[in-house]
């Protein structure tokens, strides 16, 4: 792998990929899905399910979609609760409950011999619902891709993220407003400022009373529970990389030995120039080192 480094990225970010909305109801809960179809007839091309991490929402995926469609019909969900999806009634958001929604949408789309991506909370989501009873009876993932996951989610991890969640989130004037203030969970990144404005007007909507806030529902956060995904990856059997943001500590050295003792056919990339959230850091390297496991399906 590459040496880490703190040298701020030079690369030029990728343009958005161009998008439509759909929604799809599934567990009860109104679902919405950014399509970025692909190149030529997308029916004929192998469909990308995209899973966004814990706080963010379907549009980190919009700077790098675009290198993936020429042979990919790409798609990223918005999980319950983020985004512009539904937030659940009750309140629940349990990582079982995540992948309870993912399975269903799956089935509702239709998709098969599909590549299930997720960056972080997405990434552990992707993982457990790969490795389930129910996803290998149905076999319908083609190869599983991990980004920068936290695999083992310790209670130290969430209390924090619960305290947060547990307090009103702040409210601004105008959309302008909280594009000023935006920081990302974690606040560290190599993003250029460009990119944090767009993904942070992408982030926010107004609410009944007019003000500008955060889409998530708080009670995602408030919620989080401790979790081990390592032991899930004795039951992946299909095609699976993990991807490394070289600045972040989320993959430590003893979480990828541990995987790899169990799943020995996962690889194993580095992203260097990149914090945490890989695919606005440094979305060129991102798509080019995962390039080469895609085309190898």
């Amino acid at each position: 792998m590459a040496e880490a480094s703190n040298t701020p990225n030079t690369n030029k970010v990728l343009n958005p990929a161009p998008y439509t909305h759909r929604e799809v109801t599934a567990n009860g809960i109104r679902f919405h899905l950014l399509d970025y179809g692909g190149k030529g007839n997308p029916t004929n091309k192998r469909t990308m399910l995209c899973l966004h991490g814990g706080g963010a929402n379907a549009h980190w995926f919009d700077l790098v979609a675009g290198a993936f469609t020429p042979d990919h019909h790409v798609l990223a969900l918005d999980l319950r609760g983020h985004g512009d999806s539904a937030w659940a009634d009750p309140p629940i958001y349990t990582y079982d409950h995540y992948v309870d929604d993912v399975g269903k949408v799956i089935e509702a789309l239709d998709l098969r011999d599909f590549v299930l991506m997720g960056h972080s909370m997405g990434g552990m989501v992707s993982l457990l619902h790969a490795s389930s009873p129910v996803e290998q009876r149905a076999q319908r993932i083609k190869a599983l891709i991990v980004i920068d996951s936290t695999l083992r989610i310790t209670a130290a991890h969430v209390e924090g993220m619960n305290a947060r969640g547990k307090h009103p989130g702040r409210a601004f004037a105008t959309l302008d407003d909280y594009v000023a203030r935006f920081k990302l969970r974690p606040v560290e990144t190599m993003a250029d400022q460009i990119t944090l404005d767009y993904i942070a007007r992408q982030s926010a909507r107004q609410f009944e009373d007019g003000q500008w806030r955060h889409k998530i529902d708080r009670n995602a956060m408030a919620t989080r529970t401790p979790r081990d995904g390592v032991p899930h990856w004795k039951d992946i059997k299909i095609p699976a990389l993990l991807v490394k943001a070289a600045l972040s500590r989320r993959l430590s050295p003893q979480i990828i030995t541990d995987t790899q003792a169990i799943c020995p056919h996962v690889e194993l990339v580095e992203v260097s120039q990149s914090e945490h959230h890989i695919t606005l850091d440094n979305p060129a390297e991102f798509t080019q080192v995962v390039r080469p496991f895609l085309d190898r399906l």
